[in-house]
């Protein structure tokens, strides 16, 4: 009898997860599918197509696991021993919930990833598309073409970072990896947007940094940045859309708009030391310009969509410095004054990237394509910041270097919750300082990746 009702008691708990978990999968508001219906979403929209009627919870999650084949060389002969194999999975977890009509709350959580391996919240925020609760006509009305989000969020600066891998998250890329240049951080603050017809505006404002802080002495200043863009359908399978977006930042203890992910790269291990460790050297195959300090960016992003024929591309300048460059650290001896550096003029560097894609099949569920991305700019080597020892702090030499990458990929949306893709990638590093890891450094090779969400 013990027994009997054990099994009881077991099959009425996987009729109650049953049932909540169908009571959590309905559609919500103004969202982004995490599957195939995801691809190519921007802004949500203020089309309401989802009829309240009362609090939803939504439980999804984001699977990848990859196979890389790739192999690499600089001048210097120091690199990891690269080898086939399957990098780490990786795995995030997502929370949305539906609060009351129009207002929406999203928490995305990295439950594994190369860079940070153990459970890791990436962000959460509050979205607001209707103010109904206010019981206030008039605001209503005001409301009707305006979406607010608040909290710590992914930033939307650009468009790129609307189709980059992020963790487990690898379904909207049709690609393996991310620009060259990665523009993605998660900040605290708030963006309020406009759209009406398929005009867009932006403006958002944050603290500048990933992380909070309370701490006084530190030099900060908030990020400012806005978004002003086009995006229309026309004809039965056609789309186009164009965005300008802007940000800037007078002063930061560390700025991560260039190095704001917490989970890595796609590639893994490539141009990375002998000694290199998952969490350690993550970023691989990325290059970031090092504007920790205080940045000013342009992106340019044009989206084309004919029938199958798809185009997206990136073009974005950026300037800044680090703190050394800034003159903000100093060396304080033992004895005497204080070493102070000069201010340097703002590094600036440029990208460019393209991706050609043709869909097809009767739900486009595959797809084949080419990508072409290139930084060049100028880049500080062998700065020191160690303010304890005489002669710690180097505001280093500079250089002027580039990077291209030409990937050629092919992906197939077995159902809308799983993709498979591979890519043929190669990438070059140009001008990179004699004895430097990167000097004369190329990879090439396949990638393979299979992907779920739901």
């Amino acid at each position: 009898m013990k027994t009997l009702k054990t099994i009881q008691m077991a099959l009425l708990a996987v009729l109650i997860s049953t049932a909540n978990l169908a009571w959590a999968q309905q559609p919500l508001q103004y969202f982004r599918p995490y599957d195939q219906r995801g691809v190519n979403v921007y802004e949500t929209s203020k089309i309401d197509t989802v009829a309240y009627d009362g609090l939803r919870v939504k439980i999804g999650a984001n699977f990848t696991q990859g196979f890389q084949s790739l192999k690499h060389s600089n001048s210097v002969n120091n690199l990891y021993n690269l080898d086939s194999g399957f990098p780490l999975a990786q795995a995030n977890l997502n929370i949305d919930v539906q609060i009351v009509d129009g207002v929406r709350v999203s928490l995305v959580s990295y439950m594994a990833s190369h860079h940070h391996n153990e459970f890791w919240v990436k962000g959460g925020y509050l979205q607001i598309d209707k103010v109904g609760f206010l019981n206030s006509e008039a605001l209503n009305k005001i409301w009707t073409n305006l979406t607010m989000k608040v909290g710590h969020m992914e930033i939307n600066y650009g468009d790129a970072h609307f189709r980059r891998s992020d963790g487990g998250n690898t379904l909207y890329n049709p690609f393996i990896e991310n620009n060259i240049i990665d523009a993605f951080t998660t900040e605290i603050g708030a963006e309020l947007y406009w759209q009406k017809e398929g005009a867009l505006a932006m403006f958002g404002m944050t603290n500048g940094e990933i992380q909070g802080s309370v701490a006084g002495g530190g030099k900060r200043a908030p990020s400012i940045y806005a978004k002003i863009g086009y995006d229309k359908p026309f004809g039965e399978n056609n789309r186009v859309r164009i965005t300008g977006s802007f940000l800037t930042k007078s002063s930061s203890l560390n700025g991560t708009l260039y190095g704001g992910d917490r989970t890595g790269s796609n590639y893994q291990f490539v141009m990375e030391p002998v000694n290199a460790t998952v969490t350690a050297n993550a970023f691989s195959g990325r290059f970031n310009p090092n504007f920790k300090d205080n940045v000013t960016s342009f992106m340019i992003n044009p989206f084309l969509k004919l029938s199958g024929l798809e185009v997206f591309g990136t073009y974005e300048i950026m300037k800044g410095q680090n703190a050394v460059e800034n003159g903000e650290v100093t060396y304080l001896p033992s004895a005497g004054d204080a070493t102070v550096f000069s201010k340097l003029d703002d590094r600036k560097f440029t990208q460019v990237a393209a991706d050609v894609l043709y869909r097809f099949g009767a739900k486009e569920q595959y797809y084949v394509g080419a990508r072409y991305n290139k930084v060049n700019g100028t880049q500080v080597f062998g700065q020191a910041t160690n303010t304890a020892t005489a002669g710690g702090i180097n505001q280093g030499t500079r250089a002027d270097v580039s990077v291209d990458r030409t990937a050629f990929a092919a992906g197939w949306f077995v159902t809308k919750n799983i993709l498979v893709k591979g890519e043929y990638v190669t990438q070059k590093y140009n001008d990179f300082p004699t004895g430097n890891i990167l000097n004369e450094g190329k990879f090439d090779g396949f990638v393979l990746q299979g992907s779920i969400a739901f």
